[in-house]
């Protein structure tokens, strides 16, 4: 009664195609010979039983079609909720984060002209830094470069890569800013060897690699921002345990490759150090990057410093590639769940 009372015009539906499995048996008993009739009681019962189940039939599926053949439709009360939840958890965790680590605020009367100017040229070059990446990385991936990649031998792999990063990154940061032409050239090797091995990450659905940005993006902006509004070189001590940190992480991540594959439960912990971990690592990295880039925006301002927001970008780049790739682990492994 109550799936009735749901769907009223599936009775109508059901009726009108009932008579038309009924007249299809009048219409073949009337175009029958007349010697081929039925010529008793028994065979018109049987007859009148067989059109009956027929019609039955027909108003039974009629029934199962339209609820299994429905048009879904958005509810989009539950949408809003999701909205509302989602806004509510990243404000929340804003506000905690703010009120956890930003209780000291600055004390020179807010952040100067020339900070601002170089924390933004910063995420200028970040910004631009990181669509470099996107783009050449899906260009690759589309021309097959994906492919022979996951083909070549890991550890070939791993060492190119890490000679390629690694000598482009110090090359592009010991080149004198002045000097326009080369420290551009290296940090767009730089990103593009990122783009590089990050390609393979293309096999993964475009909205995972959505959400895993989005996400990547709120979490560093709450973290910048609290490092912004901090008090002054406040969170500069954590350079020593992160590098501490960084080392343990990367251990981890190697750990497959040492570990046999029957070491379950030790591989499970390494994940999860190298996940979980490394967020916490690469999320207290961005807090130092930040404060570091505000500390050598007032040592350019005294002249003790070359002004470098180019060298500066390269930093807050690994953060957001180390942060993006946990995160779309993490998605990953919570879409195969379920």
């Amino acid at each position: 009664m109550a799936f009735i009372l749901r769907r009223p015009f599936a009775i109508a539906s059901a009726l009108k195609q009932a008579p038309t499995a009924s007249s299809t048996t009048i219409r073949a008993f009337h175009h029958t010979p007349l010697k081929s009739a039925p010529s008793n009681f028994f065979t018109s019962r049987t007859t009148a039983a067989s059109t009956f189940a027929q019609s039955r039939n027909v108003f039974r599926n009629t029934f199962r079609r339209t609820y299994m053949q429905g048009t879904p439709t958005v509810q989009t009360g539950n949408f809003k909720q999701r909205l509302l939840y989602g806004a509510g958890i990243f404000g929340g965790a804003i506000l905690a984060t703010n009120l956890i680590f930003n209780r000291e605020t600055r004390e020179d009367g807010g952040m100067p002209i020339f900070e601002r100017a170089y924390l933004n040229e910063t995420f200028l070059h970040t910004g631009l830094g990181i669509g470099i990446i996107g783009v050449a990385a899906s260009a690759l991936h589309r021309s097959g470069w994906s492919y022979r990649l996951m083909a070549t031998n890991p550890w070939l792999v791993a060492g190119l890569g890490l000679v390629g990063s690694i000598g482009s990154m110090y090359g592009c940061m010991a080149i004198h800013p002045d000097n326009y032409i080369p420290k551009y050239a290296l940090w767009t090797a730089f990103n593009l060897t990122q783009a590089a091995l990050l390609s393979p990450l293309f096999f993964m659905q475009p909205a995972l690699l959505a959400r895993a940005g989005l996400y990547t993006v709120g979490m560093m902006g709450s973290i910048a921002f609290v490092g912004a509004t901090a008090k002054q070189e406040k969170y500069l001590y954590l350079g020593g345990p992160l590098l501490a940190g960084v080392a343990i992480v990367a251990l981890s991540g190697l750990a497959p490759l040492v570990l046999p594959a029957t070491a379950t439960r030790t591989l499970m912990w390494t994940e999860n150090l190298w996940l979980y971990g490394g967020l916490a690592v690469f999320g207290g990295f961005t807090l130092y990057d930040i404060q570091k880039i505000l500390h050598h925006a007032r040592l350019s301002e005294r002249g003790l410093l070359p002004r470098d927001p180019v060298k500066e970008s390269i930093s807050l780049e690994l953060d957001f590639i180390n942060i993006f790739i946990r995160l779309v682990q993490i998605l990953g492994m919570q879409q195969r769940r379920k």
